[in-house]
């Protein structure tokens, strides 16, 4: 098959910009039906030798520390962008006036009118986006999205989405980035719930009210050393330096669909690994599904089992969607790096098509009406309708 080509430029090596620069190496060898030909041409850090070894270990053509050389270099045609967020806006803002298309990890804007702006400039420049939204590309949860979009579940009724982990729960655990409202902007609620709300979106609908709470636990943390290590990173001793963001966040939400519900996060929890999670109640059944066991999907659908009234527990195969490009094994599962290669393909192949992503800019906006309505509740501690 003859391909056209499209090179690539990775801004911001740490654990997010290597998972990408993976992704986009290995996407052909899983999805051999994509008709473009990603190539890795720069990328980008401000830590010179953590460039470097991206560029040796994954084949990109050079690295730099300077991101505008990415811009300006007419051989790259698709920008992603994982560095913190107090640096998404100025690069997304160039690559959308430069033509190229842009993936950008979430929370996209470091505050909800950031990423209202970027996806009017990306809408004006006609160029595709993308968000690191990975969690809705796991068989399991793409086959629960099926399972509501051909009613089998019946007419929703609640919908409970949360995200504990415990990344942040020693107090040893270093301030990264994620931790300094001046570079993150929200903690918890741009790094989880961000998330949480894309999931619920996904599965059920928009939110149209809510109510929200917040709480930091651990007030100060030992400094990081820039460039080394990532948000999981304990640091036993050293100089610290105050949270300025929160680590816990929690909404009663109302669907538009009339579905109530409840989302929460925490990054501090002592317990939970990475439960990203959801349950979903309809009139005719129900579904359950929790990332540290991605591979397995809980069905209650009563009325097609009426000797077995109970939750069922399914696990991926071959005809779940996704599956077979990774193996035709049932109960063989995927990971957390598959996921972010099914994002790297379906964004590709939007590009391929010259097709809205999804989820691209438009649904990060959705995600940003939400958290303003969370941080607005916050100051009011009343409900709040989405500013739509």
């Amino acid at each position: 098959m003859s391909r056209e080509s499209i090179g690539i430029g990775v801004i911001g090596m740490g654990w997010m910009g290597v998972a990408h620069s993976r992704s986009y190496r290995n996407v052909l060898e899983r999805f051999p039906d994509l008709q473009l030909q990603p190539g890795l041409i720069a990328c980008v850090d401000e830590v010179e030798s953590r460039a470097e070894a991206t560029r040796e270990r994954f084949g990109f053509s050079y690295s730099t520390q300077n991101w505008q050389q990415v811009i300006d270099d007419p051989k790259i045609g698709l920008v992603t962008v994982a560095t913190p967020n107090n640096m998404h806006f100025e690069i997304v803002y160039a690559a959308i006036q430069a033509g190229k298309h842009i993936f950008c990890e979430k929370p996209v804007g470091r505050t909800p009118a950031e990423t209202m702006q970027m996806a009017e400039l990306a809408r004006q420049a006609n160029v595709i986006s993308g968000v690191g939204y990975n969690y809705r590309w796991a068989p399991m949860v793409q086959y629960a999205h099926q399972l509501v979009e051909e009613g089998k579940i019946g007419k929703l009724t609640h919908y409970r989405g949360r995200f504990f982990s415990s990344y942040a729960s020693n107090p040893n655990s270093v301030l990264s980035w994620r931790f300094q409202q001046e570079k993150a902007g929200a903690g918890t609620l741009s790094d989880l719930m961000s998330h949480v709300i894309d999931m619920a979106h996904f599965l059920t609908g928009p939110v149209e009210r809510l109510v929200a709470n917040q709480e930091t636990f651990i007030r100060q943390r030992p400094l990081a050393t820039p460039g080394v290590g990532t948000h999981f990173t304990v640091q036993e001793n050293g100089p610290k330096s105050e949270v300025t963001n929160e680590d816990y966040v929690s909404a009663l939400v109302q669907f538009g669909n009339g579905v109530q519900g409840s989302l929460e996060g925490c990054r501090a929890i002592v317990g939970p690994k990475c439960e990203m999670a959801f349950e979903l109640n309809g009139t005719n059944g129900a579904l359950s599904w929790n990332f540290e066991r991605m591979n397995e999907l809980q069905v209650y659908l009563p009325d097609q089992s009426p000797t077995q009234d109970g939750y069922v527990r399914l696990t991926s195969d071959a005809g779940h969607p996704f599956h077979a490009a990774f193996n035709p094994a049932a109960a063989t599962g995927l990971g957390y790096d598959d996921l972010k290669l099914i994002e790297a393909y379906q964004f590709l192949k939007s590009i391929q098509n010259n097709q809205p992503n999804q989820p691209g800019f438009e649904e990060a906006v959705a995600v940003a009406r939400v958290q303003s309505a969370i941080q607005q509740s916050w100051d009011s501690k009343s409900w709040e309708p989405i500013d739509n």
